[in-house]
């Protein structure tokens, strides 16, 4: 019942590059739709069957019919502010056009004896109707409609100056090492057309600037990868992964792995890493950082978040490489990893009032970081990556929800305010130990 519809912006990309992100088709799959993707803006049922059924999606949150007819001159001067505030609210309620004159089945079930006509419901039940062509009191009724489904959560209240004032875009790695030295590391594979064509783009995107880098040929490169894990040793793998890393930068390079049926080359990579009883340090350090540069694709965030064939192996390799006390750059890049997750899954908790990220993931991840914070008294930059992630994680979550029930159990204040003895000047403990923790919880 709810086709997709891509938004303004995205359709002006697909005129300017004939494809998403400029990408031609080579693997015959879709591109992974966001959820306010697979919602119309505006739907338009024409049966009341069909609009009993798409007001089901609004059970727990709210929508609003505009009745309008073809013989309804004022109706006209209404539709593109209808659209407006459609798009402004999207993924926060549902809105319907009716055309009475056409289905009459639905004007009669509600009663329409005038156009327009606008009926609001919440919660499931109808809430408010009223006629009449004025602009201030459709965006006013639907502004109050907004509030009542979603009424501001008591963090929104809270003062996190540490918190919230930081960058919250994902963290990428986008240096490049040595590419000679990294192509005599990797031996014989450096041989493969494809590791050649990738290196070339590499060098070509690097002198020239992306715009001016042509895509190697995906297609071989993603047989290799898949191949890779069966045939090489880790300490060659690392030069592979490392490679797919430096080559993720570019977004239309991650986009084209989204669109991956399946993603069958990407999640078997983090399934090996995982899988090696004594991983490589160098190999789990660019196998977290290759997670983290998925980000620079916006097509990704939905899938890794909500998608097990990712988010399971994802989650393994953060919690395995949190603790590793040898190893700084390791627990830094899981934390950064960590954040990437947090801050997606918080960005859409917040614009789309829902939880991509599933529950028992973030119940898991959030325990991990907290041990993590527990046990770290060196590392500056692994315990604000730490703070940060776990920080995100928990702000606006769903009020006495499973997440709110682990951290009183595990007295997560406290945790969070024991490390002001080894970072006295570490912000974020006041922010998330005090407020977030303490008027937050309360």
């Amino acid at each position: 019942m709810l086709k997709p519809q891509m938004d303004q912006m995205v359709r002006g990309r697909q005129a300017r590059n004939g494809g998403l992100l400029g990408i031609d088709k080579q693997n015959g799959t879709d591109a992974p739709k966001t959820h306010q993707q697979k919602t119309e803006t505006v739907m338009k049922p024409t049966s009341l069957r069909e609009l009993e059924t798409q007001l089901t999606f609004a059970a727990k949150s709210c929508a609003i019919i505009f009745f309008t007819s073809a013989t309804c001159p004022p109706c006209k001067g209404l539709y593109p502010i209808f659209d407006e505030l459609a798009a402004e609210a999207a993924g926060s309620a549902l809105f319907f056009i009716v055309d009475v004159s056409k289905s009459f089945d639905i004007g009669a079930k509600y009663n329409v004896r005038a156009t327009p006509t606008f009926v609001t419901f919440l919660h499931g039940e109808e809430e408010n109707r009223w006629s009449g062509f004025t602009q201030s009191t459709l965006r006013g009724n639907v502004k109050m409609l907004l509030q009542m489904a979603w009424p501001p959560h008591p963090h929104e209240s809270l003062k996190l100056p540490a918190l919230l004032g930081e960058n919250n875009t994902p963290v990428t790695y986008n240096k490049i090492p040595p590419l000679a030295k990294l192509r005599m590391k990797m031996g014989r594979s450096a041989d493969d057309t494809s590791i050649q064509g990738v290196l070339q783009y590499v060098a070509h995107r690097e002198a020239e600037g992306s715009a001016e880098a042509t895509l190697p040929d995906l297609n071989a490169f993603s047989r290799f990868l898949r191949a890779a894990p069966s045939k090489l040793l880790p300490e060659v793998m690392f030069t592979v992964v490392d490679l797919l890393r430096v080559a993720m930068v570019d977004p239309r390079f991650s986009g084209y792995y989204a669109e991956d049926k399946d993603h069958g080359t990407i999640a078997p990579l983090f399934r090996y890493v995982n899988s090696l009883t004594d991983c490589p340090y160098s190999l789990r350090l660019v196998a977290l950082q290759t997670a983290c540069n998925l980000f620079t694709s916006p097509l990704y965030p939905e899938h890794i978040l909500g998608c097990s064939i990712l988010t399971t192996p994802i989650i393994q390799l953060i919690t395995t490489s949190l603790l590793d006390v040898k190893h700084h750059n390791v627990r830094v890049a899981a934390a950064s990893l960590s954040f990437n997750l947090a801050i997606s899954n918080n960005q859409i908790r917040k614009a789309e009032h829902r939880e991509v990220l599933p529950v028992g993931d973030q119940i898991e991840l959030s325990a991990s970081l907290l041990e993590a914070i527990s046990v770290e008294e060196e590392s500056p930059e692994a315990l604000k990556g730490f703070l940060l992630a776990f920080g995100y994680l928990v702000y606006c979550s769903p009020k006495d929800g499973e997440v709110w029930d682990l951290l009183k159990t595990m007295d997560a204040q406290r945790t969070i305010l024991s490390k002001k003895k080894f970072f006295p000047d570490e912000k974020l403990l006041d922010d998330i130990g005090n407020a977030l923790l303490g008027k937050g919880l309360a």
